[in-house]
């Protein structure tokens, strides 16, 4: 742990001195186009047969560890950070002064849902938006199969420039767009920005419901009221049905120092991945059978991950409709000297089936509010 600690230290040491070279005001920096942050790079999982076993799962499938490879554009490197980098990269120090961290992972779309474990992948993506210290960097993957790359997924993040001792905001460069297909970027950026500020502001825990949640909210109790007692405290599940609280599946993570990013804390695809391999676990058993991955929503990284924290996951379904199945998993860190627990992040999965999923029902109000939110 010491050497660790020596470790980060003298490498801290090293991107401090970087600090004199920021810039004052975003009208300090040069202008970026799109095309200076594109990046391409290629995992051979056709032409290279030995990289197949680390992405494997036993059924012979990608392992969506790939899921993890979303913020890794190869097995070493972040993409989402390296497209940040690109679009900050100073020529005349040959580097970049910031230091980036992703802030959210805004959403993912699969295309499909096999990823094939002998078709070389291809990972592009490029900044689509900035604001004075945020970026959104978009990432495409596709698949090499029958002579042409066909979509696999796409992902949007939201990144944050630091300083370069991640203490405080620090300026990007403005983004120059060009032709009608990358103003519609910029513009979709934009919106993607005014919705995340619109959806801070409308959480359940700040404002009460809409009429038309109050509506859903009542529909789903007089479904599950006992119309022989006619009492709030007594509930009958309807047929084909499973009760929220039934529906939960947790777990825990010693988080070891091989899972650090440069700044000594766990890196945020490690979370990913252990909160996505959850909350498959979790549709797998509500239903019963293996599902894939269909989309991924807002995945807000609240708080930093020490090393050698105790990482607790908790997945829960709240809300089924036909064969999709979404799944809410809630990332806390517990400290066992104060005994205070602390939330990191909140990730939503949605999952399809091959065949129809039992209704999701909720017992009490606080989960009826968790699935008419996520519906």
């Amino acid at each position: 742990t010491e050497l660790i600690y020596h470790d980060h230290q003298q490498a801290m040491a090293e991107r401090v001195s970087l600090s004199s070279m920021l810039a004052k005001s975003q009208n300090e920096l040069p202008a970026k186009r799109m095309k200076d942050s594109y990046l391409e790079v290629h995992l051979p999982l056709g032409s290279e047969p030995q990289l197949r076993e680390k992405y494997l799962t036993y059924h012979n499938t990608v392992r969506i560890k790939i899921f993890m490879d979303l913020t890794v554009i190869s097995p070493l490197l972040s993409s989402s950070v390296l497209i940040s980098y690109s679009h900050t990269y100073n020529s005349e120090l040959k580097r970049s002064p910031l230091s980036i961290v992703t802030a959210l992972v805004d959403k993912i779309d699969m295309r499909q849902h096999v990823i094939y474990p002998d078709c070389d992948i291809k990972f592009t993506g490029h900044v689509t938006w900035v604001g004075k210290s945020s970026i959104e960097a978009k990432i495409h993957m596709s698949q090499y199969r029958d002579g042409a790359y066909a979509s696999v997924l796409d992902a949007t993040f939201v990144m944050v420039a630091r300083d370069p001792g991640n203490k405080r905001a620090a300026f990007v460069n403005p983004l120059t767009p060009e032709g009608p297909e990358e103003e519609r970027l910029l513009q979709e950026g934009e919106a993607n920005k005014s919705r995340r500020v619109e959806l801070s502001t409308a959480s359940l825990l700040k404002v009460a419901p809409t009429q038309e949640e109050r509506t859903v909210v009542h529909g789903l109790f007089l479904n599950t009221l006992d119309t022989n007692t006619v009492s709030f405290r007594s509930r009958i599940l309807p047929p084909n049905s499973v009760w929220m609280e039934d529906a939960k599946l947790k777990g825990l993570e010693i988080c070891h120092p091989q899972e650090r990013n440069i700044f000594n804390r766990i890196f945020g695809g490690f979370l990913m991945r252990k909160a996505y391999e959850l909350g498959w676990a979790n549709a797998c058993s509500y239903g019963g059978c293996r599902p894939s991955l269909v989309a991924v929503d807002d995945i807000l990284f609240q708080k930093p991950v020490e090393i050698g924290s105790l990482l607790m996951l908790s997945s829960q379904v709240c809300y089924t409709q036909g064969t999709y199945v979404q799944v809410r998993v809630h990332s806390e860190v517990f400290d066992p000297l104060t005994r205070q627990h602390n939330t990191t992040n909140i990730f939503h999965f949605t999952f399809t089936s091959d065949r129809d999923v039992p209704n999701i029902m909720p017992k009490t109000y606080g989960g009826e509010p968790v699935q008419t939110g996520n519906s």
